[in-house]
């Protein structure tokens, strides 16, 4: 299993860049997969708690049950677009996937959604790490660069016109 703290340890700059983009915006978007194989996405709630990405699913909510399936996700920040003439200070996006661990039931926190404050909030689990992506512009906003991690492979960067 990795770790969100193993990634810092790893790539410390690149997890820097990940996270500040996943903490600038409470919302995130997570892909699970349904029974049939197809894609679906939900909006989520995530954070970094302890060295540890978590995040947490509703009582009977389709995304938990997705994942309690068949662990495999993808989490991307908030999406936000370039300020046009200002392209370079695009701070860029950032997803990051591996395979959900099921930590517990969620009784109270950050990671609540829709919580009624009655026994069980949902689902808790936390991040297996398989792969780290931050897409963002060059210095001169003139190339998308892609900067991705992955535990066995460590960093790797393409840049594209």
């Amino acid at each position: 299993m990795t770790a969100w703290h193993e990634v810092e340890q790893a790539e410390p700059e690149l997890a820097q860049r990940v996270r500040a983009l996943f903490d600038a915006h409470k919302h995130k978007t997570i892909a699970t997969l349904r029974a049939d194989g197809s894609p679906r996405i939900s909006g989520i709630e995530a954070v970094f708690e302890d060295g540890e990405l978590i995040f947490g699913s509703m009582p009977n909510a389709r995304k938990g049950a997705d994942l309690r399936r068949e662990p495999r996700f993808a989490l991307h920040c908030a999406t936000v677009d370039p300020i046009e003439g200002s392209e370079a200070q695009w701070p860029g996006e950032a997803k990051i996937s591996g395979r959900a661990i099921v930590a517990g039931p969620i009784t109270k926190g950050p990671i609540t959604e829709g919580s009624d404050g009655e026994g069980s909030d949902g689902d808790r689990f936390h991040a297996d790490i398989t792969e780290v992506v931050h897409t963002h512009l060059n210095d001169e906003a003139t190339m998308l660069v892609v900067e991705w991690w992955t535990p066995t492979h460590g960093l790797r960067r393409v840049e594209r016109e």
